[in-house]
């Protein structure tokens, strides 16, 4: 059974292929062979009902090298300012070659055998002279540029989101269903960039949580601006309220009343009333003046190459 574990890229959890009797301590520092080459790595100890799920699972363990030592901590310390030089002289680079793509972050192996550049950019990047300097720059080590998408700059990165919790890209989440502006719509959202889009300027991945409730709240109430028969008089209704399942009419005197749907009927009837849909549905104003179809998942929105 697996006792031990390390969290890697994007908060995913793996088993770690240790020798048996070998003991660790929970936070302690290790090394660890991954594809990329060697890693340096937190254990985590695995609890109890995990450990069953991929006793059944039988996920691929990450092989154990060795726990670190003091001097492999200052190895890793260093590091860790080697890729910020890294980082400054790759980006002078890519400024050099006026390419158009966006460094996000450098990444040495522990064995300092292989450094990975990981960029963003909006099309294909021809990057050949750009691997000619970096390679001249950095004898002796392997280079992989690696483009990303948005959706995993962000997950990479980290941070919190609007709710004050963390990126859900870099906790739980581990795949990107597509999002449409229609989901923020039909959840009575206002259509504004800074209140339906995250910090990789595309729309809220949470966006997908909550829609099968809202379509089943949205079962039986009548379309926006259609003629209804309610207990106060015939009326138009201006709004839905999904989340107190309540119906907002405008009735003929100009008042606006909340109703159930069992309390109001759908009419035929020609009413003279007039509601401004814009205002009591979802307002299509952008307060950073951009378009809001930018926010929509596309091909560069995510490309699982972490």
């Amino acid at each position: 059974m697996f006792k031990y574990a390390v969290n890697l890229i994007k908060n995913s959890f793996h088993p770690l292929d240790i020798p048996e009797g070998t003991e660790l301590q929970c936070g302690q520092y290790i090394l660890i062979r991954t594809d990329k080459g060697e890693e340096a790595a937190k254990v985590v100890v695995v609890n109890h009902k995990i450990a069953k799920i991929w006793e059944k699972k039988k996920p691929q363990p990450i092989p154990f090298i060795r726990v670190m030592n003091e001097r492999d901590i200052e190895i890793l310390n260093e590091l860790s300012i080697a890729e910020e030089e890294a980082f400054k002289v790759c980006k002078e680079l890519v400024s050099r070659h006026n390419l158009n793509m966006n460094l996000t972050q450098a990444k040495y192996t522990f064995d300092k055998r292989k450094i990975t550049f990981y960029y963003t950019a909006p099309e294909r990047v021809d990057f050949r002279g750009l691997l000619k300097d970096l390679t001249q720059a950095f004898k002796r080590v392997r280079i992989d540029l690696r483009h990303i998408g948005v959706r995993d700059e962000t997950s990479l990165m980290q941070g919190n989101g609007l709710c004050g919790r963390p990126f859900c890209c870099c906790s739980f989440l581990r795949s990107f269903d597509s999002i449409n502006i229609k989901l923020a719509k039909d959840q009575g959202m206002p259509i504004t960039p800074g209140k339906i889009s995250g910090t990789c300027g595309r729309l809220l991945c949470c966006l997908n949580y909550e829609y099968p409730n809202y379509l089943e709240a949205a079962k039986g109430m009548p379309p926006i601006g259609s003629a209804v028969m309610t207990p106060d008089g015939l009326g138009r209704v201006c709004s839905l309220h999904f989340l107190s399942s309540t119906i907002a009419v405008k009735l003929e005197d100009g008042k606006v009343k909340d109703f159930t749907k069992n309390e109001i009927e759908m009419v035929d009837e020609d009413v003279n009333i007039d509601i401004d849909i814009q205002a009591n549905s979802y307002q299509e104003v952008s307060d950073y003046n951009v378009d809001i179809r930018q926010l929509e998942d596309d091909r560069n929105s995510s490309t699982g190459n972490l």
